[in-house]
C-alpha cells in the first residue's frame, strides 16, 4: 500500500516530467496514535494540505479503532492518507511498519501515541507505571531509534514529539505520566544538538489540558474509584481538592486538538502551546531553589482552593470568545 509507485511517480517512461518533479516534493509522514485526539487531527491536516505535499501514514495499535479517523479524512482517505497498524510497544510491529514503506523512506515522524496515569502514587502497581514509561517514553524512542539512521545518511528529516507541559512542570497526582514525558524532555534535548549535525530537525509539543474524550473519561473515572490502600487524607485531597480543579481546568483551559496540530506545521525546539502556562514555568526558573514553584503549587492545591473556585468562572470570562481564541490559539 505503501510503495504505490503510480501514485507517488517512482517510475519512469510512462510518467511525465511534472509529474515526477512533484513526486520528489511529496513528503511521506507517519504518525503514531492516530485513533483520536491530536494524532487524528494532525494526520487529517496534512492529508488536507491543498498542495498534496504528503503521503500520510496514520497508525494506531488496534485497526479496530479506525473508524473516526477514516470519517474525518473523508474522500482523502486511500488518496493522501492511509491507515496502517503500529504497536509503539512492540520491537517488530515496529520494523514491520517501517518495513512496509518504500525504501523505509519517512521523511517526517510525529510522535504522538500516549497514555496517561492519574491517582495517589501509592496505590498505583508498579506495572501500570512501567506501562507508562513503554508507551510514552520507550514507545518515542523505539520509533526514533528505527528512523534516525536513514534520515541522517540521508542528511534530512524533521522528528517531532508531543511531549506535555508536565514535562516541564511536574504536577501533583500525576508524577508517574510527568516522569515519563519529563524523560522524552531530557531525551530529545540531548538528541536534538546531535541531529542538527545531520541537517535533522528535532521539535517537541508541550500541550496543557486538551479537550479529548480520553482525557475527560480518564478524570471522571477517578471520582467513582476506591482507594483502599491509601491514607484518608490523600484520598480527601485528590477527590476533593484535584479532581475538582483539574476537571474546571480542562474546561477553561483546555485547548482543542485542532489548536495542537497547527503548532506542528512550523514548530520550533520547545513549543509551549497554551501560553498561559507560562507564568507557571517562570515560577520554576525564577528560583534556583524551586521552593517558589513547590510553595505556590501546594497554595493553589490546598490552601487557595476556596479563592481558586472564585477565580476559574472570571478567568472563564475573560478567555470567552474571541478573548478565548486570542489568548489560548497558538496563533
Amino acid at each position: 500500500m505503501f510503495s504505490d509507485e503510480s501514485r507517488f511517480c517512482w517510475i519512469t517512461g510512462s510518467k511525465c516530467r511534472e509529474d515526477r518533479e512533484n513526486a520528489m516534493l511529496i513528503k511521506v509522514v507517519l504518525i503514531t496514535g492516530c485513533s483520536s485526539g491530536i494524532g487524528l487531527r494532525i494526520a487529517v491536516m496534512l492529508a488536507e494540505d491543498e498542495k498534496q505535499r504528503y503521503h500520510v501514514i496514520a497508525t494506531m495499535r488496534d485497526l479496530k479503532r479506525k473508524d473516526n479517523l477514516v470519517k474525518a479524512a473523508g474522500d482523502l482517505y486511500s488518496k493522501t492518507l492511509f491507515v496502517a497498524e503500529l504497536d509503539v510497544c512492540s520491537d517488530e510491529s515496529v520494523k514491520q511498519c517501517i518495513n512496509s514503506i518504500k525504501d523505509r523512506h519517512i521523511d517526517i515522524l510525529s510522535n504522538n501515541a500516549g497514555i496517561g496515569l492519574v491517582g495517589p502514587v501509592e496505590s498505583i502497581p508498579m506495572d501500570e507505571m512501567n506501562n507508562v514509561f513503554e508507551t510514552n517514553f520507550y514507545g518515542s524512542v523505539r520509533l526514533i531509534k528505527e528512523v534516525m539512521p536513514d534520515m541522517k545518511n540521508r542528511r534530512a528529516g524533521r522528528i517531532i514529539v508531543i511531549s506535555s507541559v508536565m514535562g516541564l512542570q511536574g504536577v501533583a497526582f500525576n508524577e508517574v505520566y510527568a516522569a515519563s514525558k519529563f524523560a522524552l524532555e531530557g531525551f530529545c534535548e540531548g538528541l536534538a544538538a546531535q541531529l542538527l549535525s545531520f541537517n535533522v530537525t528535532l521539535s517537541m509539543l508541550e500541550p496543557g489540558p486538551v479537550h479529548t474524550e480520553f482525557e475527560l473519561k480518564m478524570i471522571q473515572g477517578m471520582k467513582e474509584k476506591e482507594w483502599p490502600s491509601v491514607d484518608p487524607d490523600t484520598v480527601n485531597y485528590f477527590r476533593n481538592f484535584y479532581l475538582p480543579g483539574a476537571v474546571d481546568i480542562f474546561e477553561i483551559l483546555g485547548q482543542t486538538p485542532d489548536h495542537i496540530a497547527k503548532v506542528t506545521s512550523n514548530p520550533h525546539f520547545h513549543n509551549l502551546t497554551n501560553p498561559l502556562y507560562s507564568p507557571i514555568l517562570a515560577l520554576k526558573y525564577a528560583d534556583e531553589t524551586g521552593c517558589l514553584s513547590v510553595q505556590a503549587f501546594y497554595c493553589m492545591l490546598f490552601t487557595l482552593r476556596p479563592l481558586m473556585n472564585v477565580g476559574m468562572p472570571v478567568l472563564k470570562y475573560l478567555t470567552f470568545g474571541f478573548m478565548r481564541k486570542w489568548r489560548i490559539s497558538p496563533n
